[in-house]
């Protein structure tokens, strides 16, 4: 539409603008930055009238709240989405500076680009221009957005508890994901749910001379075997239970993820992968998206420096993740790591368990959902072609939570593409994308109207 066009130049400016806010959730010392971008997310809803904008507090970063209910007796959205970012280290690997968004052939490199300060403008603008052009939208829509998502959104459960009735909605539309690309558009179900847990496990007192090696334990042995009792050779999971409450996979289901898979060779070419493991029961796709999963994210202890130190350590520790699916649940996948773990760790050894945050219910909007259809229309309209059914690969928290605590399903329609960088260094987006995301959202609104 003509307003989009014309307002381009400034909207760029807006994305440049935020993304030099250094909004990183996990770090304490960058609470201020958080909150500033709080700020201008909620500076920019009223300059794109909407009202009732403000802060929700929580036990964290704060999120923001808005809405415009101008359209009585029609359904109305809660559109989702989050200003933090990913931490940009390492620093030196980055060929410009995280925080100073650089725009090079189309693209705009910066940490948050892609993920997801791009998508999160995109019905803020959309909105805007549906205003400033028809005097009013299609149904109402209420924003919030959070700045705890990378951090796995500890605080956002009692968010949603606590303004049940200022969050009431028809449906859900979460910005932070994609919609493949304009030759091969995609439309996501839903994502994976989480459950993470650390691990530390001592030995001794102290550190040893080497020298007592065949006297003295190495925990980072024993350590390392306890890892290893969790997988068998091919990759299943050998935790008692973990697998009890997994759907099994329909033909259809099957045959729907082979058709949105990408080439396996493709995606060797872009990430360097050499290979590919996990249940042989199951392709790769499918292990990614449809089953759950067991991955150490972190292995450390003893002496990592420069050169030898001859010493056997006292203590080892590791991080792992379970990614889940329906119907698994956190607490109960947790609570059968940890008796597996304390099962299977050494008498010689004392181990204890901490609970990481993050944890998250696995989601999936039944395909026939009207919104879900409605997306389908509006990704058809377009890109001129139909789209792919496909699951996320990762997680996000707000869509079961919003399942459980607001009873609404979930669509997603964002920009980003699988390979700008997502939390990696030279995070970019596609300002084509950028547009067409705009563009995409005022036909999904429309959409939304007339299907709910």
């Amino acid at each position: 539409m003509g307003y989009l066009e014309a307002n381009q130049p400034r909207f760029r400016e807006e994305l440049l603008d935020l993304l030099r806010i250094p909004s990183v959730s996990t770090d304490p010392e960058r609470a201020g930055e958080v909150r500033r971008a709080a700020e201008w997310v909620a500076a920019r809803l009223r300059r794109a009238g909407m009202t009732d904008v403000r802060l929700l507090e929580t036990g964290g970063h704060p999120a923001v709240y808005g809405e415009w209910l101008g359209a009585p007796g029609r359904p109305t959205v809660l559109v989702y989405g989050h200003f933090d970012v990913q931490p940009a280290d390492p620093l030196h690997l980055w060929t410009h500076p995280p925080f100073e968004p650089a725009v090079v052939e189309g693209r705009v490199y910066a940490r948050g680009a892609t993920d997801m300060k791009g998508n999160l403008l995109l019905p803020i603008i959309a909105c805007e221009a549906l205003l400033q052009t028809e005097g009013r939208l299609p149904l109402n829509v209420k924003f919030l957005f959070e700045g705890e998502e990378e951090i796995g959104s500890p605080h956002l459960g009692p968010v949603l508890e606590q303004n049940r009735d200022l969050l009431a909605c028809d449906v859900m539309v979460s910005a932070d994901g994609g919609m493949g690309t304009p030759e091969r558009p995609e439309v996501w179900l839903g994502p994976r749910g989480l459950v993470a847990l650390q691990i530390h496990l001592r030995t001794a007192d102290r550190d040893l001379h080497s020298g007592n090696g065949g006297l003295a334990v190495n925990p980072i042995h024993a350590l390392v075997r306890l890892l290893d009792s969790m997988r068998d050779a091919e990759g299943r999971v050998t935790v008692a239970g973990f697998y009890d409450r997994v759907r099994p996979l329909t033909p259809a289901e099957r045959a729907e993820i082979a058709a949105a898979a990408l080439p396996l060779e493709e995606f060797r070419r872009t990430t360097g992968a050499r290979g590919f493991f996990g249940e042989p029961e199951y392709t790769p796709w499918e292990r990614a998206s449809a089953r759950p999963t067991l991955e150490v994210n972190g292995i450390w202890g003893g002496f990592t420096g420069p050169g030898v130190k001859t010493v056997i350590p006292c203590e080892a520790h590791a991080k792992i993740t379970c990614r889940l699916v329906p119907d698994q649940s956190p607490a109960e996948i947790r609570e059968k790591l940890v008796a597996h773990i304390l099962a299977h760790t050494p008498a010689y050894a004392e181990v204890s368990i901490e609970h990481l945050p993050g944890e998250a219910d696995p989601y999936l909007i039944p395909p026939d959902h009207p919104a879900q259809r409605a997306l389908v229309r509006v990704l058809t309209r377009l890109t001129g072609r139909e789209p792919r059914v496909t699951r996320g690969f990762g997680t996000v928290p707000v869509m079961g939570l919003v399942k459980r605590v607001l009873g609404a399903e979930t669509i997603t329609l964002g920009v980003g593409q699988s390979d700008e960088r997502a939390h990696a260094p030279d995070e970019f987006l596609r300002l084509a994308s950028f547009e067409r995301g705009q563009q995409a959202f005022v036909m999904l609104l429309a959409e939304l109207a007339r299907a709910l």
